[in-house]
């Protein structure tokens, strides 16, 4: 094992826990989200002078009041909220916990590892379907919603990650997402781009996905696997391969599980199709194309 264990200074750590626990205890229960949210990135950013001051009256310049004001998702936008299928009902509580997770990771405490993993770690358990145990994600980690996401245990997510839940996203237990990965669960029609379809997507327990690699909607990267870095996957990987180059393909089997695995020159066709998620828009549902291409 190439990692070490590391500890704060006890003082350091007191601290840490008891906001942790504070926040993930809030959240749980039945205060309004919104208000939790509001609350603690005020404290966070170091503003709650200034924001008691706007609360009370005082005059604040256009600037700060816009500032002010971001702190309460219910004041923000973001941009999978334009989306026509989303489920208003959990998007109505993770748009706020999204918030949170986006906002938190804009202060200089998301660079203190030890806090930051253990407060995304807390967060991903409100935000996310399921999220396991020693789940590890690193600073920049993107999503559509969120509560279409499942990660398994002793999963590590790092820098810069896009996790796309537009359709449903599932990673299993001892994964290892790399920097930069792209993961998605929708895709748009080749000719009208404004349609889209929504996709479970699979990285199967144990599976790695080395730097700057992305995964189409709808694929299975199978148990053990490995996609090397940069590549665009766009057909399932199956257990125990290496798929490397874009378009990626199997180039090997990982040594010792060559009894295990199918064999490169036997690699079944994808199955995207039964992982296809379809979703009806309500009669009364006013779209709009926002390329004003006339697509009905």
């Amino acid at each position: 094992m190439t990692k070490r264990h590391v500890t704060l200074p006890e003082s350091a750590e007191a601290g840490l826990r008891g906001f942790i626990d504070e926040v993930d205890d809030r959240l749980a229960s039945d205060e309004d989200t919104c208000r939790v949210v509001n609350e603690v990135l005020v404290d966070l950013h170091g503003d709650r002078d200034a924001y008691e001051a706007w609360q009370n009256g005082e005059q604040v310049s256009n600037a700060e009041r816009v500032r002010l004001q971001s702190y309460d998702p219910c004041n923000a936008t973001l941009e999978s909220e334009y989306y026509a299928e989303k489920d208003e009902e959990k998007f109505r509580r993770s748009k706020h916990l999204q918030w949170l997770w986006r906002q938190f990771d804009a202060t200089p405490m998301a660079d203190n590892v030890e806090f930051a993993l253990r407060f995304r770690e807390m967060l991903a358990n409100h935000l996310f379907e399921e999220a396991g145990d020693n789940l590890r994600i690193f600073k920049g980690v993107t999503m559509t919603y969120g509560h279409n996401i499942t990660v398994g245990d002793n999963t590590v997510i790092h820098d810069d990650v896009h996790l796309d839940d537009r359709g449903k996203l599932t990673i299993g237990n001892r994964c290892s997402i790399s920097d930069g990965v792209h993961i998605y669960s929708h895709d748009h029609d080749v000719v009208n781009q404004t349609e889209v379809t929504n996709f479970h997507t699979i990285v199967a327990d144990d599976a790695r996905l080395t730097y700057d690699s992305m995964i189409r909607a709808g694929l299975k990267i199978g148990e053990n696997a490995i996609v090397g870095a940069r590549a665009v996957v766009q057909h399932d990987v199956p257990a125990h391969h290496i798929a490397v180059g874009t378009p990626a393909k199997s180039v090997k089997i990982k040594p010792g599980w060559e009894d295990e695995a199918i064999p490169l020159d036997d690699v079944p066709p994808t199955e995207k199709e039964s992982r296809r998620i379809d979703s009806e828009l309500p009669d009364d549902f006013e779209q709009f194309d926002e390329f004003q291409r006339g697509f009905n």
